[in-house]
C-alpha cells in the first residue's frame, strides 16, 4: 500500500513548501500533479514561482479534472497533488459530481504503488461566508477534506510554515 499525505492549513502557510519537502524526502523521481488553471497575470506569476521552486527534477501533469486518471498515470514515483480546493473548484466549475469524484480518489489510494501527497486549503475556521456560493464551496471543501483525510495515512496541518501532525500513520 502506498503511503498517502494530506497536508492542509491557510493561504499561505506554507502547505506547498512542506509538501514539497516531503516528497523530497521520499526518494525517486517527483511528479507533480497541477489542478490549477492559470486564468489571469497573478496566477501565472503564483504557478512560475511554484516551478521555479520545485526544479527541473519534477515531472508534471497538468490535470484541472482528472484526477484518479493522472494518479494512475504517474504511478511511477511519488506525486503531489497541489491542490484539492482547486480542483473541487474546477470540479464545481464544469457543474461535475464532486462528492463521487472525491470517494473515488479516496477509494483509489489504496491500490496504488506510489506515495501521494496532496495539498488542500483548510476553509472552515473564518467566518459564515455571507453569500450561497461561498458557503456550499466551503462546505464541500470540508466534505473533501474530511474524506481524503480519512483515507490519508497521515495528515499535517501547517500554520506560519509549522507543520502539525494531526493524524499519525502507522508506526
Amino acid at each position: 500500500m502506498a503511503k498517502s499525505i494530506l497536508i492542509t492549513g491557510g493561504a499561505r502557510s506554507g502547505k506547498s513548501l512542506f509538501a514539497e519537502r516531503s516528497i523530497a524526502k521520499m526518494g525517486g523521481a517527483p511528479t507533480y500533479i497541477a489542478t490549477a488553471r492559470p486564468q489571469d497575470d497573478e496566477m501565472d506569476v503564483r504557478i512560475a514561482a511554484h516551478k521555479a521552486r520545485r526544479g527541473a527534477e519534477w515531472g508534471l501533469v497538468e490535470e484541472p479534472l482528472d484526477l484518479i486518471g493522472a494518479l494512475r498515470a504517474s504511478d511511477t514515483g511519488p506525486r503531489l497533488v497541489d491542490c484539492l480546493t482547486l480542483w473541487l473548484t474546477n470540479l464545481m466549475l464544469a457543474e461535475a459530481d464532486w462528492r463521487a469524484a472525491v470517494d473515488e480518489v479516496a477509494g483509489v489510494l489504496p491500490t496504488l504503488d506510489h506515495p501521494v501527497v496532496f495539498v488542500t486549503n483548510e476553509v472552515g475556521l473564518g467566518i459564515v461566508p455571507a453569500n450561497a456560493l461561498a458557503r456550499r464551496f466551503r462546505d464541500a471543501a470540508g466534505t473533501v477534506n474530511q474524506t481524503i483525510a480519512d483515507a490519508a495515512d497521515e495528515v499535517f496541518l501547517v500554520v506560519a510554515g509549522q507543520p502539525l501532525k494531526v493524524k499519525p500513520g502507522a508506526a
